[in-house]
């Protein structure tokens, strides 16, 4: 099978190539300047971005499915980056393309907390890419991930670093809010075995690992694999945090924006049964997992 993967740059994106390509399916990357990956067999590139649709012209033909996994998880509106470009016209410019160049098959990452009524601009985003995919007469398929962790990511590598600098680490809140981390590989795993899993098609999934832990356990855990015995925590109370997140959220070196703060309230879980069970998947464990490159 000959997919078109969005997004092989980025953190999922790296695993689900690798994965692709030990299936033995080939792969042509949607780059925005040559060279970003490694030369390799079945590997092709195609030169354009999914903010414009005029540059996936010609790029999907011959393909047999398209793996659309661009987002990001905070804006920078003087940049032009925005949720509203990158997952709601984005995903609108790949269902175009994919079916005015006779690709059917469209796998779509989405995330969990993604709903109709959803409060943070994140998600709202995600949620409408969402319908522009169920709305398409294409087989589609939606994955909707937890918190992922894996060598490179970001959150998991931020708290880190926050242990390893600071004598106390500082927690929004109470810090019982739950999280449910999924591994990178087990995500990556479900995109490449949906493509040969036709009972997939018109399906959403909640993707979620083997284990929650509040916010607290999860910095435990995290300091664990550092190798101390416990982390220090500082906890301080909403009321006075959300007005400071909300100004300091557009200085780019600040860890965290009010609509991360947001969804990190409402919590990250789900039943990810389904999603398992379909794809015959052995959930990685955190602690497992973290182990690899935390220390």
């Amino acid at each position: 099978m000959k997919v078109f993967l969005t997004g092989a740059t980025g953190f999922v994106g790296q695993e689900v190539l690798k994965q692709t390509l030990s299936r033995e399916h080939s792969v042509k990357l949607l780059v925005r300047s040559p060279g970003k990956i490694t030369p390799q067999p079945d590997i092709e590139e195609h030169i354009g971005d999914t903010t414009d649709p005029q540059s996936l012209q010609n790029g999907l033909t011959g393909c047999d499915a398209v793996i659309n996994l661009v987002g990001i998880i905070r804006e920078h509106p003087k940049r032009g980056i925005t949720f509203a470009k990158l997952h709601t016209a984005s995903t609108r410019n790949m269902l175009q393309a994919a079916k005015e160049q006779g690709v059917s098959r469209f796998l779509q990452m989405s995330a969990n907390g993604t709903r109709a009524d959803a409060v943070t601009t994140y998600h709202k985003t995600k949620w409408a890419a969402e319908q522009l995919v169920r709305d398409s007469d294409l087989d589609w398929t939606i994955f909707r991930p937890s918190l992922i962790f894996g060598p490179k990511d970001q959150f998991i590598n931020m708290l880190a670093g926050l242990i390893r600098k600071l004598p106390v680490v500082p927690v929004m809140g109470n810090g019982n809010y739950r999280l449910q981390p999924v591994s990178v590989k087990n995500i990556a795993e479900g995109f490449v075995n949906a493509l040969e899993t036709p009972e997939s098609i018109g399906q959403i999934y909640h993707c979620g690992g083997p284990d929650i832990y509040s916010y607290n356990q999860l910095l435990d855990l995290i300091g664990a694999a550092m190798g101390k015995k416990s982390v220090c925590k500082l906890h301080h109370p909403l009321a006075l945090m959300k007005p400071v997140v909300k100004v300091m959220q557009s200085i780019p070196q600040f860890p965290i924006t009010r609509d991360q703060l947001e969804m990190l309230l409402e919590e990250n879980i789900c039943d990810q049964s389904d999603w398992q069970n379909t794809f015959k998947l052995e959930l990685q464990t955190l602690p497992k997992g973290i182990a690899e490159y935390i220390s």
